[in-house]
């Protein structure tokens, strides 16, 4: 069964797999930036710990931070990958970036997970009384553009932004329970 689970050491060796199949690649969602040396069970430990920190309201949004939710997406305990929930946007992530990110391992796509933790992620929002959302994707991910869109995205622009070139979707909220 897929779960949406606050970050967790527990998950740490399914999660070095995991990044061992993206190659050094970027992982949307995972708040890597938040990563110090993930190596060693303490460094991960530290990591997981901030990852978990992010969701204070009470602390002001920046031009570099703001207030979020990490969750790791899960099946029968595989991590399959990340997805975060911003609760604000400043100018940055208006640009580009959104208030949701999202990744999914290599060897997981293909199977609906992304689109059902956009889903999961969007009752979240609503249930944070949240009424629209940016989500954003490279220009050239069709899988990720098909995703946002099969759970209501609308496609504002295309445009080239600090993460590269990249198609900004708005997804309209209804109250929370709706769908």
């Amino acid at each position: 069964m897929r779960e949406l689970i606050e970050p967790t050491v527990v998950l740490r060796d399914s999660w070095l797999d995991s990044s061992a199949e993206w190659g050094g690649e970027h992982q949307d969602g995972a708040g890597l930036w938040e990563a110090g040396d993930l190596s060693t069970a303490e460094g991960f430990a530290a990591w997981v710990q901030r990852l978990r920190e992010q969701d204070d309201d009470s602390r002001p949004p920046t031009a570099d931070w703001v207030p979020a939710n990490f969750w790791w997406i899960v099946e029968d305990g595989t991590y399959l990958g990340a997805i975060t929930l911003r609760h604000a946007l400043n100018e940055k992530l208006l640009e580009g970036g959104g208030h949701i990110g999202y990744g999914v391992r290599p060897s997981a796509r293909g199977r609906g997970v992304a689109s059902w933790a956009l889903g999961a992620v969007l009752d979240r929002a609503r249930a944070r009384g949240m009424d629209r959302v940016l989500v954003t994707c490279d220009d050239g991910n069709v899988g990720s553009a098909r995703t946002i869109e099969r759970n209501g995205g609308v496609l504002e622009d295309v445009r080239d932004t600090w993460l590269g070139r990249a198609r900004r979707y708005w997804i309209t909220l209804g109250p929370a329970g709706a769908r």
